[in-house]
């Protein structure tokens, strides 16, 4: 089968069968499109793909320079390609079960105290065209947890004001819901009643709550620049995304006694095993732990 179908047929499967958000879609087709790359330039097709071609492959981009944590998702990406060429009987056998992703390093994820996101709320402009915007903005990615793809397609219709709960359409188009916090409630509100009644929105852009100034849904780079100038402008040296607030999120909540698979569940991870990497509390906190619920700690 030639390879424009196979990836036709596979970009199907993503979308109907699976419901990968688009973002993953495109990473999961760059990564086959890399590889196609890869074998035209060796004269082989995918039914005669071998492990050692794709351990060549995989040597290939470590050689270019690529991190061992961006080798691991193409990888990713090689494996899921393969599993549907098996499963739609493309291939006859599936080499990519044997490759292994290079070992990564576990890192902390960087997570401001309580008293950088208030600086960095309090040095936002709020006189300006998008000040009021960029406040609610802060505000609900730290009240909720929400990764910015979730952000930026927030809806007033999944947001019920009287019971401060968000429903949020995550990884999969899995939905989950999120309690929000009066403050991001109120932030939104005034927003809404300022700002944005003002903006000309554009046709089809009606139900999204945060828009750019022209009118139409903001863009998750629009919402890294924003952070990052309002952590300069609060002293904040280190550099931050919007995934920072959503660490931040989940450990507050850990730190102040939230239970690890409430959160997960807030956060919309599968597994808890991704929740746990927020276990990476100071000593002092987890001696207090120990000492209030172990039965040998206890007086």
């Amino acid at each position: 089968m030639n390879y424009p179908l196979i990836r036709q047929r596979y970009e199907a499967f993503m979308l109907l069968e699976r419901g990968l958000t688009d973002n993953t879609r495109d990473a999961y087709l760059r990564d086959a499109d890399t590889l196609q790359q890869f074998l035209v330039e060796r004269n082989r097709s995918f039914e005669q793909v071998e492990i050692a071609d794709l351990e060549e492959f995989v040597a290939e981009l470590c050689a270019m320079g690529i991190s061992p944590r961006s080798v691991a998702r193409i990888i990713s990406g090689v494996k899921s390609l393969f599993r549907f060429m098996k499963m739609e009987d493309i291939i006859d056998g599936n080499p990519a079960l044997l490759l292994q992703s290079p070992r990564l390093e576990q890192h902390l994820p960087e997570v401001l105290s309580v008293d950088e996101i208030d600086r960095m709320i309090e040095c936002i402009d709020t006189a300006g065209a998008t000040g009021l915007r960029n406040r609610a903005i802060i505000e609900t990615l730290y009240g909720c947890g929400l990764r910015v793809s979730e952000l930026v397609n927030m809806e007033l219709a999944n947001i019920d004001f009287r019971e401060q709960i968000l429903l949020v359409r995550g990884k999969g188009r899995k939905e989950r819901l999120v309690p929000m916090s009066p403050t991001s409630l109120q932030a939104i509100n005034v927003y809404m009643a300022s700002e944005r009644a003002l903006l000309d929105v554009k046709h089809g852009e009606e139900g999204f709550v945060f828009l750019n100034v022209r009118g139409r849904r903001m863009t998750r780079q629009m919402v890294f620049i924003m952070l990052r100038r309002a952590a300069a402008d609060a002293a904040i040296t280190r550099t931050i995304s919007p995934h920072t607030l959503r660490h931040s999120f989940a450990t507050h909540l850990l730190e102040g006694g939230a239970n690890l698979r409430a959160i997960q569940q807030m956060l919309g991870h599968e597994s808890l095993a991704t929740t746990e990497i927020y276990l990476h509390l100071d000593p002092t906190h987890l001696r207090t732990e120990l000492l209030s619920h172990h039965p040998r700690y206890r007086r």
